[in-house]
């Protein structure tokens, strides 16, 4: 890997401009793709809106990929316009939806070549933990597969809105190392190795 990857733990496009401009920055990337997808059926619109005003705050242009659906997912121009770019930002808090969508998919393929080619992916809120693998699932906070972008960590992101008795679960059922990331705190990895932003908490060591 020669690229960043970015995971946050919620707050897109609003709660960690400071480190997007830093991540883009050290990309060379002057536009953004953003994938809404892990909210398909929460108004992605609204992310997309958010994203144009983020996207003005950088100086960034913004180009917001609609793949909603795992058919949109298998197409090769949708590919074709994520392995073109410099980086790409996964928004929304349905990460198995996100997972369902993406995983084995030429869509898929495309980020992990950004990746391969020194760009930058970020993952906020739910869209982090899809990314990883194990991921933890929303309903009940055990762990099931994910996208294996990132392996053997399992995230919580927006942390705060957890209960003390389900993230002591949840972090007991762990066999990988275990993040656990408020809001404004993020997971970054680049070819130095990891960064904590903010409170991050890990527990174990991170691959």
């Amino acid at each position: 890997m020669s690229g960043t990857i970015a995971l946050q733990g919620g707050g897109p496009f609003s709660a960690h401009d400071e480190l997007d401009a830093r991540l883009l920055q050290a990309a060379g990337a002057s536009s953004v793709v953003v994938l809404p997808t892990a909210d398909a059926f929460e108004h992605p619109e609204r992310l997309v809106a958010a994203a144009m005003n983020w996207g003005e705050r950088l100086g960034v242009e913004v180009e917001a990929l609609m793949v909603l659906r795992r058919g949109e997912a298998m197409d090769d121009g949708a590919a074709r316009l994520v392995r073109g770019a410099r980086a790409v930002w996964l928004v929304g808090d349905q990460p198995l939806h996100l997972k369902s969508v993406l995983k084995d998919t030429p869509l898929f393929d495309a980020i992990r070549d950004v990746l391969a080619n020194g760009g930058v992916v970020t993952g906020v809120g739910g869209s982090a933990a899809a990314l990883c693998d194990p991921m933890v699932d929303p309903r009940g906070g055990a762990f099931t597969l994910g996208l294996g972008l990132v392996a053997d960590l399992a995230l919580v992101t927006e942390a705060e809105t957890w209960s003390p008795e389900r993230l002591h679960r949840t972090r007991k059922l762990a066999n990988t190392a275990f993040g656990v990331l408020r809001t404004t705190d993020a997971l970054v990895r680049t070819n130095a190795g990891w960064e904590t932003v903010g409170g991050a908490e890990v527990h174990g060591t991170l691959p």
